[in-house]
């Protein structure tokens, strides 16, 4: 069940940081490949400042931060916005 949770938070994630830097529409699976690096991303970034996720919302915000930041690294490396 955490597994389920966890790809859909993932989506979720992924799906909002899209929204939050204005990309076009990428599908569930890329949303889904974006949110899970993007919690990854998002719970060192978390861990560097000093802040903790703390449940699903918690989490979510996490997700979504690194998500953003994944993105943002993303556009950089490929030579601006898209």
């Amino acid at each position: 069940m955490h597994f389920l949770w966890s790809i859909l938070i993932g989506i979720a994630a992924g799906w909002l940081a899209s929204q939050i830097m204005k990309g076009r529409s990428s599908g569930i699976l890329t949303n889904l490949i974006i949110g899970v690096i993007g919690a990854i991303l998002g719970g060192v970034i978390f861990d560097a400042v000093g802040l903790q996720a703390v449940g699903s919302i918690g989490h979510l915000i996490s997700a979504t931060v690194g998500a953003v930041v994944l993105i943002l690294l993303l556009r950089i490396l490929n030579g601006g916005p898209r």
